[in-house]
Parts: C-alpha cells; structure tokens; sequence
C-alpha cells in the first residue's frame, strides 16, 4: 500500500479505492484502522477515496512518542499527506471522532480546504460534544426494535459506571439505522481495527481549545457540508444543526432512518447526498 513519512518520521499508509477526483477520508473511532469505511457505500464509483490510517492504526506504524496520538497533534500528518500527493486544495471527508481532526485542520489551514464533509462528526475542537441525555433522546426512538429491552438496561449500567464489556457489546445496535447481517459484521470487526491506547490520548488534556478554533473556522470561506443520522446520538440532528451555525457556508442534511453509518443503512442516499454536495458549483443543496 501507499505510505509517506510523517514530519515526526512515523511511517503512515493510506489505501486507494475508485477513480476521480480525489477525497481525503479521515477515520473515527476514535483511533480506528480506516478499513471501517470500505468504499463509502459506492462513493469510490464517484470519487477517488484516499483513506488515511491514523498514526499507531491499520497499516501505519507507531510514533516513538505516544503523546503524539493527541488529536491536534495529528493535523501535521493531515497536512503531510496533502503535500505528498501534490494537491494544492483538497475535499476533506471527516466521519465520527474524526470531525475534531477535520476541525482542527480547517481552522490551521483553511486555505488548503476546498470542501469539508463532516459524517456524524464530532465537533469537540469547538466545544460541542454529545451527552447522557443526547443518548437518551436517541435511545428512545428505538424502542420497537426486538433488541431494545436489553440494550437500554446495557445503557443504563453504561452510564451507571458498572458496564461488563457484555453491556458495551450489548448497546452496539443503537448506532445503527438496522441491525442487521452488515451491520453486525460491521461492527464485530471494531476491536481489531482500533488502538485503544491511541483513542484514549486522542481528547486528552490540551487536546482542543475551542474558542481559538471557533475563531479560525469563522473565517473559513470553504463550503462545508454537516451529514448527520435521524437515528443518530452522536450528534444528534439538533446538535449538528448547532454546529453548523459556526461555520460559514455549512449545510446540514439529515438523513432518515440512518444511524452512526450512515453508508451502510442507505448506501444510494449516502452517496447521492455526498457526491451532489462534491460535485455542487453553487452553495444550494439540492438532494
């Protein structure tokens, strides 16, 4: 697979999948191996996705300094990328933990952005994170699924502080429009995909400094896309459209029955809705 150095030397890979123009893909989990993505439920049929492997994931090494895993540590190996493959602006795609990361590079190099996508991201580099109660509002709207009973008392010993790793196992199908073979699939590879030694220095201490970020993004001129899950709690659509309202030239779309992934419960409307805003001139979203 492709690899580049890091301005730290860490050797990071990315893997190429479709033709196009190309679409920087950023990873959540947060600190997850980028295979998670696939091909972005056929977006690889209209762009050329370039998914990075985050330092210490996937098939990217592992940094000497561990302190480097700190999120806006990470903006460096952004920008390290971008000059690797030549591109003097790039589409930035950004899903989950990875908003933070797409934040963070916008607001220190906005002039590199051409567009941004943010898929059901987190946006704790301007001080907006999801909570208890967001979980709660989520959680409620599926309470006729079959798997709800005994996925909410999971939650509830989650938030209690006493979860087994049982529980985790056990809330997983909230962050799904369906639960079904894929997604089940989907989710039993997480473990292995992820660096839970990375994620947990990912927010740490001096991660963020969200009024310095909110600053930078005000001023970003690049058109800015916010996709968010009907079903989803991370964020939630009313905070997504909160989020939106500090970016200039943000649009949000919502997208019906979906949940964390948005790719895998409705693969043509995913598409549809990302490429329309790829391949938009104007700042109007017609999906």
């Amino acid at each position: 697979m492709p690899a580049f150095a890091a301005p730290d030397g860490t050797p990071l890979a990315y893997h190429v999948v479709g033709e196009g123009e190309p679409l920087l893909c950023l990873p959540g989990g947060p600190m997850r191996a980028s295979g998670y993505l696939g091909d972005l439920g056929g977006l690889s049929e209209r762009r050329r996705l370039i998914k990075l492997d985050l330092r210490g994931t996937g098939d990217s090494g592992r940094p000497a300094d561990p302190a480097t895993y700190r999120c806006d540590r990470q903006v460096a190996d952004v920008e390290a990328l971008r000059v690797h493959l030549g591109l003097d602006r790039v589409d930035l795609l950004a899903h989950s933990a990875a908003g933070d990361l797409a934040l963070l590079y916008a607001a220190r190099h906005p002039q590199r952005i051409r567009t941004l996508t943010l898929v059901t991201a987190r946006a704790r580099a301007l001080g907006v994170d999801f909570t208890e109660a967001h979980r709660r509002e989520a959680a409620a709207l599926r309470t006729a699924e079959p798997w709800f009973g005994a996925a909410y008392d999971a939650y509830e010993r989650v938030w209690a502080g006493s979860a087994t790793d049982a529980d985790w196992d056990a809330i997983v199908p909230f962050f799904y429009g369906r639960w079904d073979a894929a997604a089940q699939a989907h989710a039993a590879s997480e473990v292995a995909q992820t660096h839970e030694e990375a994620a947990e220095s990912y927010a740490s201490g001096g991660a963020f400094a969200p009024d310095e970020a909110r600053a930078a993004v005000a001023g970003m001129d690049a058109r800015v896309l916010l996709l968010a899950g009907e079903l989803d709690s991370g964020p939630l659509p009313r905070i997504a459209a909160d989020i939106a309202q500090l970016i200039p030239r943000a649009e949000l779309v919502v997208q019906p029955g979906a949940g964390h992934y948005p790719w895998l419960d409705d693969p043509r409307r995913f598409t549809r809705t990302v490429a329309t805003f790829l391949g938009q001139e104007s700042a109007g979203l017609a999906v």
